[in-house]
């Protein structure tokens, strides 16, 4: 049945599922540039989110509830920058699976789609730390932000491996269910709404996203030198910090969006239509 341009009425879960798959064949096939461009974009986007949440959380007075709540709020800004504004984001084009498991691209195209995009989400979010270090941003609160940067990042790559893994699990299912549930909105207030609570819920509960982190920790590492007191975990912060935390984070990443959602829900709504054009 097809719906016409204009309506109040949101897409099913059997017609989202029929979008995605055909999303995923065109951001597959984008031109590199493109694709490059539209990736540095979305980890700037992510990293822009990452900051409005650690501003609101640096605040002290907040209460342990409040400031996670309020952090995951202000952090849905990145994915909706990224979903209304036109970005490419690793973690969301985990739901490439759908459309390769349908036969509709090929293992190589997921593969390259995932490794342009990972690699320009991280120029995204490295040159944004970089240029919010410059701008003196961290110094707000007097210094509060800053010591909130590196206090996370601390926390971060002093993660045992696992934990790190099932904690990208979980933060990428939300994000991909976010993303999906946004496929069913035919307005930007739907699309909002549809992000907000996934991504406040992974941000609160503390879950790993691995674009969000190629921000936080390269400001923290940019930051902690210049510390005037030692934070706790704080020599954990260095580049193989960074990876130890990254691959089991990307990892998890993978499984949460890729098969915990795409390939359920090719399961469900897509399977037995090989090859059909929706």
């Amino acid at each position: 049945m097809k719906h016409e341009i204009f309506g109040l009425d949101a897409f099913s879960p059997t017609e989202i599922a029929q979008r995605v798959e055909s999303v995923g064949v065109t951001k597959a096939r984008l031109p590199l540039l493109s694709m490059c461009m539209l990736g540095v974009l979305a980890g700037g986007f992510i990293g822009l989110g990452a900051m409005y949440s650690v501003l609101v959380t640096s605040d002290a007075s907040l209460g342990f509830g409040l400031s996670r709540l309020l952090g995951g709020i202000t952090f849905s800004m990145g994915l909706i920058l990224v979903v209304i504004a036109g970005a490419e984001l690793f973690t969301g084009n985990n739901l490439l699976a759908m459309a390769w498991a349908d036969g509709r691209i090929s293992t190589g195209e997921v593969l390259y789609n995932w490794a342009v995009v990972a690699v320009s989400n991280f120029a995204g979010a490295a040159g944004l730390a970089l240029i919010i270090y410059w701008s003196g941003h961290p110094e707000m609160n007097g210094g509060a932000v800053g010591a909130q940067y590196v206090a996370i990042a601390a926390a971060k790559c002093s993660m045992p491996v696992w934990e790190a893994f099932f904690r990208g699990v979980l933060c990428n299912f939300l994000v991909c269910i976010a993303v999906w549930m946004a496929m069913a909105g035919r307005s930007v207030t739907d699309k909002v709404l549809a992000i907000v609570f996934p991504i406040s819920a992974f941000v609160a509960a503390g879950f790993e996203h691995s674009i969000a982190n190629m921000y936080l920790i390269p400001l923290a590492m940019l930051l902690r030198d210049g510390m005037a007191f030692p934070v706790q975990g704080g020599d954990a912060i260095s580049w193989a910090g960074f990876a130890r935390n990254l691959v089991p984070v990307i990892l998890g990443n993978l499984v949460g969006g890729s098969v915990l959602v795409a390939l359920v829900y090719h399961v469900i709504y897509r399977r037995g239509s090989r090859g059909e054009r929706a």
